[in-house]
């Protein structure tokens, strides 16, 4: 079990995620998903219903990113790669209207099949125990050209990120799971060339969320999964996602155990007028100083979706991070570590 030194910061106990009335029963976080998401319990606005599944898959080379979810108005499937020797990017996604809960997303992440399909998408993330296996076809992914994806996910430790946070608004809330650090291997196929991973230097992330959001929301985070001094390591880090008073979604993993950690600020460089410059240095900090971090960007995933009223406004970055993250006596140090750091707006 996890490690928490902040006594400020509540750890959650088992049972049903919301009351009667639709609310949070607590907020806080715990190390494992110990609350039960129940989508018929919900008392708000469907239309405000946000679910997802997304998988980060990488090395210091070459990502892939796979994207399930329901917005109740619309769904998504969502495929991208990614090429940090070569600073290049292709996302693609295939968009339902008016899903409603229909694709079908699990109540929990331990467990549940999802698949994503249409005459030209198919997308498939098994679950099974500690073991994930995630299939992908695409018959025209971009220029006419075909997409194939194999993946194998093994949890190798049992403690994950969950936090459950509630919007400053009645029967609004979101529940999330952060797994860290899962050994990954497979290969994509696209344009004839084969890129393979292997689990001696590949990690995927889990993104797992549930929630009712309320219409415009801007968040931060940063997930990470490597080796250390020839040891497992990996962090969540992030704010904008609710009222964190309870608990923020801040940790470290450290050789197979995670660690609680306070508040941070990503400190995204700007111009003179105030517009961001992604592609320049970011530091990521803590007010203690336990979390030190600079962020060095290779490329930057831009992806805007404008459908009017809806709209998704997105920078996740990739590159470098280097630093230190401390907790207690020990002190973990990232060394030239690829993975991303994300500011995203959404009006949904």
């Amino acid at each position: 079990m996890g490690i928490n030194k902040y006594l400020d910061q509540k750890e959650l106990s088992s049972g049903p995620l919301l009351d009667l009335k639709g609310d949070l029963q607590e907020a806080g976080f715990s190390f494992q998903m110990v609350r039960e998401y129940d989508r018929s319990k919900i008392k708000a606005n469907k239309t405000r219903i946000k679910e997802w599944d997304y998988y980060y898959i990488g090395n210091n080379h070459h990502g892939v990113a796979f994207t399930i979810d329901d917005n109740y108005l619309y769904g998504l499937g969502s495929v991208s790669i990614l090429d940090f020797d070569n600073k290049k990017y292709i996302t693609k996604s295939s968009m339902k209207f008016l899903t409603k809960g229909k694709v079908s997303l699990p109540a929990s992440s331990k467990y549940g099949d999802i698949t994503w399909k249409d005459k030209n998408y198919y997308l498939h993330f098994y679950n099974k125990d500690k073991r994930r296996t995630i299939d992908v076809k695409i018959n025209n992914y971009d220029n006419n050209l075909p997409f194939l994806a194999h993946f194998e996910l093994e949890e190798v430790m049992d403690d994950s990120m969950v936090i459950a946070t509630p919007f400053d608004k009645p029967k609004h809330f979101y529940y999330n799971e952060k797994k860290n650090c899962m050994r990954a291997k497979g290969y994509y196929q696209f344009g004839g060339e084969r890129v393979e991973f292997f689990d001696m230097d590949t990690f995927a992330i889990l993104d797992w969320g549930r929630g009712v959001w309320t219409y415009k929301n801007t968040w931060y985070w940063s997930g990470l999964s490597g080796i250390s001094n020839g040891i497992e390591v990996g962090f969540n880090l992030g704010y904008g996602f609710g009222n964190t008073k309870c608990a923020t979604e801040n940790m470290l993993f450290y050789d197979k155990k995670a660690y609680k950690l306070k508040d941070c600020v990503f400190n995204i460089p700007k111009d003179e007028k105030g517009n961001y410059k992604y592609l320049e240095p970011w530091t990521i900090n803590s007010e203690d100083g336990d979390i030190n971090l600079t962020f060095t960007p290779i490329l930057d995933r831009e992806d805007n979706t404008n459908l009017l009223v809806l709209k998704s406004l997105q920078h996740q970055v990739f590159g470098y991070f280097n630093g230190t993250i401390k907790v207690d006596d020990l002190e973990v140090k990232i060394d030239d570590i690829v993975s991303f750091a994300e500011r995203v707006t959404n009006y949904w």
